[in-house]
């Protein structure tokens, strides 16, 4: 990778300029990184890695501790200052403030909401310190990392006709409105169903990805719907497909209409080898995760790539996803290591994977 010097400037003065948070910002500061952030950011070494959430486990189980093991890889005297927003965007904005008055010199953003991450970005550049939006895109960020997000829509879509036989009626659950990516994973779907020949009877925007609303969802459109009569589930990721099969199986349902998903879930590979789901998309979060510290890292050092794409103005690494099914199971999430075959065959899913050929 060819790398040019970034000339970097004082932040001294600029970072006089945050404001100050409340007590309570603190805390919940506080809370969420005082087992990762053990140094005290002297000498420019720590990167904030801010995360936007824990309902979607791939956060926690994943990003968090794949980041931070090739920034330690990469940097033995790196920081990495971890902060989860919990789904609230005030806060976000809390933790990007007090982790810039720490002295993180690269902020990792994946936002809450990425139309208010912009003044983040505003905030940070003018501390001279250069964001990289991470997963979920933000305008004006210095670099993005991510996925093609259309394409995910559409493969989910593709896969929802290809197991419906393209005829019948069916549900779409799409992700937050106050997500970026949310609007390209439901573009990509729409892109793929509103040519063919399905019906979409009810369609919902669930506003923060939660397995419980889709579920409520879903439970009340089978006040409508004879389940039976459902073709097929266009679920935005594995949380809502799982909020979604709860659903039916509550209604009695035995025979369980294909459902799509997202995010490579252990419960979503589990029910797709269960016959519980369809598909999911999987996104080698390792490469992401890898790609974005050695991005910080070079950021923290001064180096700066040559070798992105743009996007939207915005120079980035753009990666590819994959459509995983019940018979390429061992071919993606196994092959990668991303799970063991003892972690997706439990008690439960014994004979399941014995059918599936997994065991």
């Amino acid at each position: 990778m060819g790398r040019k010097p970034v000339n970097r400037i004082s932040r001294t003065a600029a970072l006089g300029l945050v404001t100050l948070i409340s007590a309570a910002g603190l805390t919940a500061c506080a809370a969420n990184s005082a087992d990762d952030a053990s140094g005290d950011g002297e000498g420019g070494k720590t990167i904030a890695l801010l995360l936007p959430e824990t309902k979607t486990t791939r956060y926690e189980a994943f990003d968090k501790p794949l980041f931070e093991a090739k920034v330690k890889e990469l940097c033995d005297d790196c920081t990495v200052n971890y902060l989860n927003a919990d789904q609230d965007a005030s806060k976000q904005q809390q933790q990007a403030q007090s982790a810039i008055t720490d002295g993180a010199s690269v902020l990792v953003l994946d936002p809450v909401d990425g139309k208010s991450a912009e003044g983040i970005v505003k905030s940070s550049q003018s501390s001279d310190v250069p964001v990289v939006a991470y997963d979920r895109f933000i305008t004006g960020a210095d670099y993005y990392i991510s996925f093609n997000n259309e394409r995910v829509g559409e493969l989910q879509g593709e896969a929802l006709v290809d197991a419906t036989g393209d005829s019948g009626d069916i549900l779409m659950l799409n992700g937050a409105p106050t997500d970026p990516n949310a609007a390209q994973f439901k573009q990509g779907a729409h892109n793929v169903i509103d040519e063919s020949k399905l019906t979409v009877v009810a369609e919902y925007d669930n506003p923060d990805w939660s397995p419980d609303n889709a579920q409520q969802f879903t439970s009340s459109q089978l006040n409508n719907i004879d389940p039976d009569d459902l073709a097929g589930v266009y679920a935005a990721n594995d949380g809502q497909a799982g909020g979604v099969f709860a659903a039916l199986k509550a209604a009695g349902v035995s025979e369980y209409p294909p459902i799509t998903g997202q995010d490579a879930e252990l419960a979503g590979i589990q029910r797709i080898i269960a016959g519980e789901q369809y598909m999911t998309v999987y996104k080698p979060i390792k490469t992401e995760a890898e790609q974005a510290a050695q991005l910080a890292v070079d950021l923290l050092n001064g180096e700066t790539p040559s070798d992105t794409t743009d996007f939207q103005d915005v120079p980035s690494y753009i990666l590819d996803p994959i459509a995983v099914m019940q018979d390429n199971v061992k071919d993606t999430v196994v092959k990668d290591e991303f799970y063991t075959v003892d972690q997706i065959c439990t008690d439960q899913y014994a004979d399941a994977c014995a059918s599936a050929g997994l065991s």
